[in-house]
């Protein structure tokens, strides 16, 4: 039976919103139709390519942090809570799980978790992630009431979902409290201009392809005789050949090269600013996108400087922003003991070379701030029998009173 029916069957036999929704996520073509939705010409993950890039890049690095657990300052490494967020649900895992949240947060600016079908109150035993894009929110004019029902528009029918049967993911939203806003909200012009862009240039390799140059004659030439001097030229001076030789041309012939119009160099100059804007826009530096930016340097250390940025400056303030509304939404409301937060001390880019670190470590050493027992604790070393004393560089002179007024 179609899924459709079937649905709209169970429907009408007045099922409860849980069994109905049960049967939409386990069926997998119920996602299969986006009309009802924004046409795809909206849809700028799939029409533009820095886009699809740039959350492509968010959505991988997030998901390297760690969700952890934590009681009392000790990690949770076992228990119902524990594998809740170890294995969300049936079908997606704990790092499918932050990926697709940080996709729609990125595409959508909110994202949803739903506590499943069986879901009767208490600390959920799954979590499903739904397509911001179907849910629709019950209108009132008081702004205060939180018991206002969800909708998840299928294909068919509005299924309602309670307030406390969720876990809603936002960002701030100037027009609609109760939503979020989608972060290109402000990028639809340089969307469009480069969609259009695209499109010109795909129509100017189509259906109006110029040669790099012509082969000019004032002589009357016939078809055979064209068609010979073009095979010559190619034989001898064609892309596959060295493009530094002579040419030598008879009869009146010469060669003319032909450049872009401004028109197509304006495209492409167009297309360059639309794609720092986008990156500026998510926080993506141009080399942790692969962009070899000519005024940039090009040296390692440059690049370890931008992913190390992109983290610190972009990454990190995501993650805590999920940690908060964790926080309050889901710990908070069911008064658990335990909190949850990302684990970045596996991340390399926030860690420090070792040459940074021994030259750290040397100058406070120096400077007395630490011993060397001290170091090779912070490395997880043994320590020296005369590392508990420091010794004083040559170079520094005791200060006191005597030596300042000269005696």
């Amino acid at each position: 039976m179609n899924p459709f029916v079937r649905l709209i069957t169970n429907y009408k036999r007045n099922k409860s919103h849980h069994q109905i929704m049960t049967d939409v996520i386990n069926d997998d073509h119920f996602l299969d139709n986006h009309d009802c939705y924004d046409s795809l010409y909206n849809d700028s993950y799939l029409h533009n390519a820095w886009v699809n890039i740039a959350v492509g890049i968010l959505v991988r690095n997030i998901a390297r942090a760690s969700f952890i657990l934590l009681r009392e300052g000790n990690e949770v490494t076992s228990g119902p809570l524990y594998e809740l967020f170890r294995r969300p649900n049936t079908s997606t895992s704990r790092y499918d799980l932050w990926k697709e949240t940080a996709a729609w947060w990125h595409l959508e600016g909110e994202a949803f978790w739903w506590f499943g079908p069986d879901y009767g109150g208490g600390i959920p035993k799954a979590l499903h992630i739904l397509d911001p894009r179907r849910m629709r929110h019950e209108t009132s004019h008081d702004l205060t009431d939180n018991k206002r029902r969800w909708f998840y528009q299928t294909d068919v029918a509005l299924i309602p979902i309670l307030p406390d049967e969720i876990i809603h993911f936002k960002d701030w939203n100037p027009w609609n409290p109760d939503r979020g806003v989608n972060p290109l909200v402000s990028l639809a012009l340089e969307l469009e201009q480069d969609y259009y862009a695209n499109k010109a240039n795909s129509q100017l390799l189509k259906n109006n392809a110029i040669p790099m140059g012509l082969l000019k004659t004032d002589q009357t030439i016939r078809p055979e005789e064209a068609d010979a001097l073009e095979k010559m030229w190619e034989s001898k001076y064609g892309s596959l050949k060295a493009n530094r030789k002579v040419a030598v041309l008879g009869k009146g012939t010469s060669f003319e090269p032909l450049t872009f119009t401004p028109e197509v160099v304006k495209l492409f100059e167009l297309k360059r600013w639309n794609l720092y804007t986008i990156l500026a826009k998510y926080g993506i530096p141009p080399r942790v996108a692969n962009i070899n930016d000519k005024t940039t340097s090009l040296s390692g250390k440059d690049t370890q400087e931008q992913h190390a940025a992109f983290w610190k400056y972009t990454i990190i303030p995501i993650l805590k922003q999920f940690e908060s509304i964790l926080e309050s939404q889901f710990f908070v409301r069911f008064g658990l003991k335990e909190s949850g937060k990302f684990d970045l001390q596996d991340i390399p880019e926030l860690q420090e070379s070792e040459d940074s670190q021994s030259n750290r470590d040397i100058a406070e050493i120096n400077a007395g701030l630490k011993t060397i027992n001290d170091v090779l604790k912070e490395r997880g070393k043994d320590a020296k029998p005369w590392g508990d004393n420091w010794y004083r560089p040559k170079n520094l002179i005791p200060y006191s009173s005597d030596s300042e007024s000269g005696e």
